[in-house]
Parts: C-alpha cells; sequence; structure tokens
C-alpha cells in the first residue's frame, strides 16, 4: 500500500513538473539562490523565494537587484513572471519543491557549521507535506542529507521515497562568469531512493540543460567536495611554487604562461594572496573533518589548506621588506589595498584574502584605505569589520600612498596610471609580470 500511495504521488509530482504548475521554494536568495530563482521562473514555473533578510525581502520586491553582477532589470523581469520574495516560511506548504541554498560556513574551529541548514529546517517543518521534493544545494559532509536533512520528514510523518522526495544537489555559480549561466552548468543530483532521484531528476530537468544523476546524495555530496578540492590543491601547489620562482628570480606567471601551451595533461591555476569565495576555502575541511570519523587524516588536503592559509602572511612580509628597504616602517604607512572581492569583476566578498591581509596590515599598525568599484562600502561580514568606503583612483589619490597593494585585480582598473603614479606596488596578482618596474614588488 506504501508503494502504491508513494507512486501516485511521484507521478503526481511529475505531472506537475511537466505541465510547469508545480511551484518551487528557493530558500536563501544569494548568490546561487537568486540566479537559480532567475532561471526556473526563466523556464515557466511558479517561484517563490525565502529569506530571513527584511531587506534583502525588499530590494527583490521593489525589483533592485543586491548582486552587482545580476541587473535589476533583470529582477523586475522576474517579478513581473509572479515571482515573490517572502519571510514567511509558513508558505512552504504552498510548495512543491524547496531548494535550500543557504550558507555553510566553517566555524572558528574550522570544523562545518551547519546551523543555517539545521535553523532552515526547523523554520520549513512545520509546513512540509507529503508530495513535496526537498533539495538541499548547500555544500556540505558525505551523509548530510541522509542524516541530517531526513529525520526532519521522519517528524512530520513523511517517509523519503513514499509520501515525500529528498535529493542533494550541489550548487555550481561562479559568479559574475559570462562564459556559464545557471543553465548551462551541468547539475548533479543525488538520491537515496528511486522516487526521490527520479522527482530530483526531473525537476532540475525542467530549467536545467544537463542533468548528471549519482547513486546517492552521498556520492553528489562528495562530488560537491572533490570539485573544490581539486582546485584548492591545485592552487596550493602554484601558490608554493610562486615562493619557490620567486627566489629563484622567476617569473611564476610567465613559467604558468608557457606550461599551459601544452594541449594535454596541463590545466593552469595561477597564484595570489590566497583563496576566497564561498567554496574553495571551506569546502576541504568538511571532507577533512568527516575523515576523522573514519580514522583518516587528509595529510595532502590540509596541507594545501595550509599553504594558502600562509599567503595573506606572505603579501604582508612582502610588503614590510619593501617599505624597509625604502626607508620607511609599517608602522604608520599609508597604505592603499586594491581590489577587496574575492575575484576580479565581482562584489562578492565571502572568504577574501584581500580582507585578511587587510586585517594583517592594520595589525602591524599601517593606516589603511582601499579602492574597489565593485564594494563602494566595506560590507557587513561575520568576522571583519572596517569603517571604510572606497576611494576613487586617480593620479593624485595614488600618489599620496606610501604603497598600494593589488589584492583583487579589476579589470576597470587604469594599471597604467597605477604604474606610473605609485611609489611602490605589491603586486600580488602578477598584474605587471611581463612589465616590471623599480616601483613594483611581486608579492
Amino acid at each position: 500500500m506504501a508503494k502504491a500511495k508513494g507512486h501516485g504521488m511521484l507521478e503526481e509530482l511529475l505531472r506537475k513538473i511537466g505541465d510547469r504548475t508545480a511551484r518551487v521554494g528557493v530558500v536563501g536568495l544569494g548568490y546561487v539562490g537568486i540566479p537559480l530563482a532567475m532561471r526556473i521562473s526563466e523556464m515557466g514555473l511558479p517561484v517563490l523565494g525565502f529569506d530571513i533578510l527584511p531587506e534583502r525581502i525588499r530590494q527583490l520586491t521593489a525589483g533592485e537587484s543586491p548582486i552587482r553582477h545580476i541587473a535589476p532589470k533583470a529582477i523586475a523581469a522576474m517579478n513581473a513572471r509572479g515571482f515573490q520574495a517572502t519571510g514567511d516560511y509558513s508558505r512552504a506548504a504552498e510548495c512543491d519543491a524547496l531548494l535550500i541554498c543557504v550558507p555553510t560556513p566553517l566555524d572558528k574551529h574550522r570544523e562545518p557549521d551547519l546551523r543555517f541548514v539545521t535553523a532552515t529546517m526547523e523554520s520549513l517543518a512545520p509546513h512540509l507535506r507529503a508530495g513535496q521534493l526537498l533539495s538541499l544545494e548547500s555544500t556540505t559532509w558525505p551523509g548530510t542529507t541522509a542524516e541530517v536533512l531526513a529525520p526532519y520528514f521522519t517528524a512530520a510523518g513523511l517517509t523519503p521515497g513514499v509520501d515525500a522526495f529528498l535529493v542533494y544537489s550541489p550548487e555550481r555559480e561562479d559568479p559574475g562568469n559570462p562564459d556559464f549561466d545557471t543553465s548551462r552548468i551541468p547539475k548533479v543530483v543525488g538520491g537515496d531512493d528511486p522516487a526521490s532521484q527520479a522527482a530530483g531528476v526531473a525537476l532540475y530537468s525542467a530549467f536545467i540543460d544537463t542533468v548528471v544523476p549519482v547513486s546517492s546524495s552521498r556520492a553528489a555530496e562528495m562530488v560537491k567536495l572533490l570539485e573544490n578540492i581539486y582546485r584548492a590543491v591545485n592552487i596550493g601547489l602554484v601558490n608554493e611554487l610562486k615562493i619557490v620562482a620567486q627566489r629563484m628570480g622567476l617569473d611564476i606567471f610567465e613559467v604558468i604562461g608557457a606550461a599551459a601551451t601544452k594541449p594535454f595533461g596541463f590545466k593552469a591555476f595561477y597564484p595570489g594572496p590566497g583563496i576566497g569565495g564561498h567554496c574553495i576555502p571551506v569546502d576541504p575541511f568538511y571532507l577533512t573533518w568527516k575523515a576523522r570519523e573514519y580514522g583518516i587524516h587528509t595529510r595532502f588536503i590540509e596541507l594545501a589548506g595550509e599553504v594558502n592559509a600562509s599567503m595573506p602572511d606572505y603579501v604582508v612580509g612582502k610588503a614590510l621588506q619593501a617599505l624597509n628597504a625604502r626607508g620607511k616602517v609599517m608602522s604608520g604607512a599609508r597604505l592603499l589595498c586594491l581590489g577587496i572581492a574575492y575575484k576580479p569583476d565581482v562584489d562578492d566578498v565571502r572568504e577574501s584574502p584581500s580582507v585578511l591581509v587587510m586585517e594583517r596590515l592594520r595589525d602591524w599598525g599601517a593606516v589603511l584605505d582601499y579602492s574597489d568599484s565593485h564594494v563602494p562600502v566595506f560590507p557587513v561580514m561575520r568576522e571583519h569589520s572596517f569603517d571604510l568606503a572606497s576611494v576613487a583612483l586617480t593620479a593624485e589619490v595614488v600618489a599620496g600612498y606610501d604603497a598600494v597593494l593589488i589584492l583583487t585585480d579589476h579589470s576597470d582598473v587604469d594599471y597604467a596610471m597605477l604604474r606610473e603614479h605609485a611609489a611602490l606596488i605589491i603586486d600580488a596578482r602578477g598584474r605587471y609580470s611581463s612589465n616590471p618596474a623599480g616601483n613594483i614588488v611581486p608579492a
């Protein structure tokens, strides 16, 4: 009887997905949730967005974009198609599918912090109902979907695969990347029973061009970790090689560029002042934490993490040396930090190494300003605080600092002007790799 009931509910959900009447709730309206909601809406499914931030709800309702690379007209178009943003989690009962896109940071001990996931589930739990599909998209350790989320269904009297459906489908957003929008990035989906898997694949196939099923939610969770551990390890490698190359008087960017001409067996990764963003600095530690449960010490992954975590101090050390060579000390030095977003041409400062560099410089007594056209005012962050606003980059402004540190190389900066007028440039991004000068110090 239960199997027949489950089959009927699956057929009903598949029918709603097929005729575009399935209402999809996107929980967490940030860098992942907003593009996802936009794509679902574009493909004709009704979308309801949930967030705990009243200002975020106000912005979206007013047709404003809280994310720089998403145009307000795109938000307005989504609203015109019926999108609504709300903080009323009781409306989750209206949804046939709920996609959870909330942060999963690390705590102060660099261990997984699932408080946003569990708080979301606590808010949704009273409103879960039969026939719903729940998908977690947030990065997490293998087993979270089955061990943390499934019990909420059980407490609500629902059984995944019978009268409700549960999958994990890792987000793969790359903010600001014009080559890969949400629809064109293949979507991995993993469920722990055939009905949940069928429901998840059907839903995502309705608005994603390519869906990649895997055998379980744990496999899908591991996929996400592998993708970003791969990047973290390779970035750690080139960061270490950068230090070696600089000691040898070699330009690591020249070396990487030449190596990248090999048409097979090599992928270019580039060094910098550390690693940032919502995934690469965090994801490896979700696996190292879970691996300890199995008695495994992930030495290789943790070593890459240590190398990457040391890069802000390396950049500060280079700045100290360069100032000292010019008869200046760091305490009281006027420094301009160029770029505080975690990568070029976005306004995303999550886990940005630029902010870590700024904190180290402040600890040394430097007088700091920053310039970032994408982040006009230093944002409120969970662990970092500066009462600063971006300064304009003019020849006169640049000339007034003891040093300029290139921490994020946005494309709208006049680097020729900077090279001409800055007394000293600490280049942590290799911007002047092919055009060195006496006032430029690679870092």
